[in-house]
């Protein structure tokens, strides 16, 4: 099953499976970034962090695999009168070819096997002092059942981290955290949490 259909699956039912709510950790860093700042949301699905951004005046661009995920924030966006620019692309696929100030994401499932290529492609993308947030599951999550994959080789490690985006300065975390987004992730959580800034 490629990635659009498994997500298109998801994104099908009536609501929005993770809810219009942004990613608590993504939006508790609104204040590192200038207001005008380019910003890529990455797997960004329904649109909930893309939607936070562009209301608090940056100038976006959300990549998914799932057109009906991106239909879906479209529509949002276009009720709330944000411009938000959207690419339609399995993440193995996405070329390098802008620059950006922030590249967000939260939850990416990205096999073990794919994350040095898009770790750099990402670090290429990126601007001087640019930053890198995300939010992710680690392979402690298969101890809880508040969402996630249930495959070690969708699931991170701190290391994955520290092995990748040797040009950047990085803060990375492991922490136990209460997830209340949508019907799709509910409950106690081990999440990694980095702060990438590209020196």
């Amino acid at each position: 099953m490629s990635q659009q259909q498994f997500w298109n699956e998801k994104f099908t039912k009536d609501g929005y499976l993770y809810g219009i709510n942004p990613n608590e950790f993504l939006a508790s860093k609104l204040n590192l970034f200038k207001k005008d700042s380019k910003l890529l949301c990455l797997g960004e699905g329904e649109g909930r962090n893309a939607i936070f951004f562009a209301k608090n005046g940056f100038k976006v661009k959300a990549i998914d695999a799932s057109n009906i995920g991106l239909e879906k924030l479209q529509k949002r966006a276009k009720e709330q009168n944000l411009d938000i620019n959207t690419l339609c692309i399995d993440l193995n696929h996405w070329q390098v070819n802008e620059k950006y100030d922030v590249i967000i994401a939260s939850y990416l499932h990205m096999y073990k096997n794919e994350r040095e290529e898009l770790f750099l492609k990402i670090e290429n993308s990126l601007n001087i002092k640019g930053y890198f947030i995300a939010e992710f599951f680690s392979q402690n999550q298969l101890s809880y059942n508040s969402g996630g994959p249930k495959d070690t080789e969708l699931l991170y490690t701190i290391e994955d981290f520290k092995n990748n985006f040797n040009s950047c300065t990085k803060q990375i975390s492991e922490e136990i955290v209460f997830l209340n987004e949508g019907r799709g992730h509910q409950g106690e959580a081990s999440v990694i949490r980095v702060v990438i800034q590209k020196s």
